[in-house]
């Protein structure tokens, strides 16, 4: 049967991710020398590729470069939490916290090329506008089967005496927001079913049936793998339910015989065929129908033994791969927990500089502020350099952005300077052709707007009478 195409896309676990994706010594090391899901043998044939347009291949330095701009963006902190909040009707609504960054788990198959998953990348960027970061093709996953698999079976492959069945999928890690405006990307159910259609054209694979048709949930990779051993228990035990269903039989067939025996022994004492009718009862438990089925009675019993230990080995790699499973989250939240308790440490000591910088020099925030105004406006670093760093008065053309207006305004050879404030000698302002920036945004506002109005008026005075 064909791999069918599917992808799943989850918010990104950032701690634990890249660990897994990068196949990292200690992630190795924490899977266990049962290597329940990863042959390492395999681990030759996985692929990457990293954006080299973003800077940083770490996602945690992404992340918070992304919690950067959406402060600078929209003027307030990313939610990262869900939280609860009030409805119109007074219900109260939960509101999922904000997945700037999240990792689609992606179908192939075992010819699917690195190139192949990067062109689908680049058309869900021009489509949706999410952007990938990375792209992981793993090649040296799967489970292990409990037996040869069937003969249609064309993807399993044996490993020393074991049989495996590989499960071919990459993992692509997008960037899910908008830098232009700081907010998420809004893609609902008809962009997902797309996103499945294209992912089945560009690998050229047979489309798989979405959740709404099928009623079936994704599975997360350690779950769908206990999911296989379970069925494998369950196709097990009803062989087995088989073989003693086919052992009683025999059993009761044995049974019959005996009986039949035992009556042609009664009888063969009442007539003078006696040597006769001994050699037919001779005949049955040598090579007759008895001995063949006490035979087939014994190997039922040998198969129903093998299956048992089977089922007995089955059920303690599913332990063991529940218990490595739950030690690798420990110690995956173990890492990120320090990791978090040093950035915490690390943020306290700089806060605690910069107090200390603002105290030592009092302009400083000042001059921050008025970094941040400069470039807000659309000053380039030079420009803010030469206002700031050299006080410099600096002549400009083009277009500067009002905040507060939401609008941008033309500007010719005008002249800007960062001065003191002339009521409060501890501020400073931004003014153009010595006028402050805030009053020479209100005056061209309150140009625009009569403009606009005067715009409007005009064609009610040319309408004239009607008679």
């Amino acid at each position: 049967m064909a791999t069918k195409s599917s992808i799943h896309i989850k918010p990104c676990n950032i701690a634990s991710s890249e660990a897994h994706n990068r196949r990292t010594d200690e992630y190795i090391r924490n899977i266990g020398v049962s290597k329940i899901y990863v042959v390492s043998e395999l681990s030759a044939d996985n692929e990457q590729w990293i954006n080299p347009n973003f800077g940083t291949p770490e996602l945690q330095t992404h992340y918070d470069n992304i919690k950067r701009m959406v402060k600078e963006k929209t003027g307030r902190a990313m939610q990262e939490k869900e939280r609860e909040r009030k409805g119109k009707n007074g219900k109260i609504i939960k509101v999922a916290g904000c997945s700037p960054i999240r990792e689609g788990v992606l179908l192939i198959r075992a010819d699917t090329t690195l190139a192949d998953v990067r062109e689908f990348g680049e058309e869900c960027q021009r489509r949706w506008g999410i952007t990938p970061l990375q792209i992981f093709l793993h090649k040296d996953e799967g489970h292990w089967l409990g037996e040869k698999p069937d003969a249609e079976d064309k993807e399993s492959f044996q490993v020393g005496e074991k049989w495996f069945k590989p499960n071919y999928h990459a993992h692509i890690v997008f960037d899910w927001m908008n830098h232009d405006t700081g907010k998420s990307r809004k893609l609902n159910d008809e962009d997902m079913a797309k996103m499945q259609t294209l992912a089945s054209d560009i690998l050229m694979m047979e489309r798989g049936q979405s959740k709404n048709v099928t009623g079936k949930e994704h599975l997360e990779r350690n779950d769908f793998i206990i999911e296989k051993q379970k069925a494998e228990l369950q196709r097990i035990d009803a062989a087995k339910r088989h073989k003693e269903q086919q052992v009683e039989l025999a059993e009761q067939e044995l049974k019959q015989v005996k009986s039949e025996i035992r009556t042609d022994k009664l009888k063969s004492a009442a007539t003078d065929a006696a040597t006769a009718i001994a050699s037919g009862v001779g005949s049955l438990f040598g090579s007759g129908k008895l001995k063949e089925l006490e035979h087939s009675n014994v190997e039922l019993h040998q198969e129903i033994a093998k299956r048992n230990k089977s089922i007995d080995d089955l059920k303690v790699r599913m332990q063991q791969m529940q218990e490595q499973h739950g030690k690798q989250i420990r110690n995956l939240q173990g890492i990120h927990n320090q990791e978090l308790e040093a950035k915490d440490k690390e943020i306290s000591r700089l806060n605690t500089l910069l107090e200390k910088a603002f105290k030592w020099f009092p302009m400083l925030r000042e001059m921050l502020r008025m970094e941040k105004l400069c470039a807000a406006i659309g000053f380039t670093k030079e420009m803010i350099e030469s206002l700031l760093t050299k006080k410099e008065a600096i002549r400009c053309n083009g277009r500067i952005y009002s905040e507060e207006h939401r609008r941008k305004f033309d500007i010719k050879n005008d002249i800007f300077k960062v001065e003191k404030n002339p009521t409060d000698d501890s501020k400073l302002i931004l003014t153009i052709n010595k006028q402050s920036m805030d009053e020479w945004f209100k005056e061209q506002w309150n140009k625009l707007r009569q403009s606009l109005r005067q715009s409007a008026e005009e064609p009610r005075k040319n309408r004239g009478f009607k008679l």
